[in-house]
């Protein structure tokens, strides 16, 4: 009796992995995927959206463009930290619904305009920041439309990986952006470029290191110090050039630990000690692993794939 084949998986059947059976670890990605329009949606039904409720929303579609490419590129440094090879299976997922916030976000400027093409043309060319998330707009399409196994097959693993890279020039534009249409708070700004300091401290730590062995707890600590009070004074000397004060001073009242209103500096360092933590608790009940492979083959995921 000749066995029962399954059917092939729908390329819209995103929760099942690529053997055709339910993938708890990427339908909690769909979840945390979709959460967004849940806030959104509950938002619009509570509060409301103001007197500019396009506005609001492409600003709340840019945000949560930004925060999912990050997590694209948390996903390498937590599958070595964490032992958890199976984070690599959800990283195009994350990136490509990076994308489509993206999408959005500039769907709804170009309605915002009432869809006056050539206005929103000489906007994006005249205002730096709008020029800079556009180019940022620009290398996401790219890296998600080139995300496909089949575009990993077409282009050869090397030539994917090398523009795959570019995901790092798309986070630090976005994040630019970020900064500039923030006008009057940067706590958030902040945070997240924090955040983006760490990840890419640590894929300088791994490079520069004569073993590709995972950095012991140690240096995890020292690398969450140093970016932490990285993110300090750099918060300190951004909030002393906008208001004319002196940066010193401002680091002296940043670093005051205030329960109502943590500082950016101190989420980084509690998020970087949380690293340490899941480090040495991995590292005890785990065996020791060597340098962590991702091959690129056809139906495999690659590196920063977004």
């Amino acid at each position: 009796m000749a066995p029962i084949r399954k059917p092939p998986k729908a390329p819209w059947q995103i929760w099942l992995d690529a053997g055709g059976k339910l993938s708890w670890l990427r339908l909690v990605v769909l979840v945390l995927l979709l959460t967004p329009v849940a806030i959104a949606v509950y938002d619009f039904y509570t509060v409301g959206y103001g007197a500019r409720p396009i506005n609001d929303v492409i600003h709340r579609t840019g945000y949560w463009a930004l925060l999912f490419v990050m997590m694209s590129l948390a996903i390498s440094p937590l599958r070595r930290i964490a032992r958890f090879n199976q984070l690599v299976d959800v990283r195009r997922m994350i990136g490509v619904g990076a994308f489509v916030y993206a999408a959005a976000h500039i769907t709804l400027y170009i309605a915002d305009q009432k869809f006056d093409l050539g206005k929103v043309v000489s906007e994006i060319v005249l205002r730096l920041y709008l020029t800079i998330g556009f180019v940022a707009l620009l290398g996401l399409t790219a890296l998600a439309a080139t995300s496909t196994d089949g575009m990993v097959r077409r282009l050869g693993g090397k030539r994917w990986q090398r523009l795959h890279m570019a995901v790092y020039g798309v986070g630090l534009l976005a994040l630019i952006h970020f900064f500039q249409q923030t006008k009057a708070d940067v706590w958030i700004p902040t945070l997240v470029a924090g955040l983006f300091g760490w990840l890419i401290a640590y894929r300088l730590l791994i490079k520069v290191r004569a073993s590709r062995d995972e950095p012991p707890a140690w240096m995890l600590a020292v690398l969450a110090v140093v970016v932490s009070a990285l993110t300090f004074i750099a918060e300190a000397v951004g909030i002393g050039i906008a208001f004319n004060t002196s940066p010193l001073r401002v680091l002296q009242s940043t670093l005051d630990f205030d329960i109502e209103m943590i500082r950016p500096g101190w989420l980084v360092l509690g998020a970087g000690l949380l690293v340490v933590v899941v480090d040495l608790v991995r590292s005890r009940f785990a065996k020791p692993r060597r340098r962590i492979a991702a091959p690129v083959t056809a139906g495999k995921r690659a590196p920063e794939a977004a």
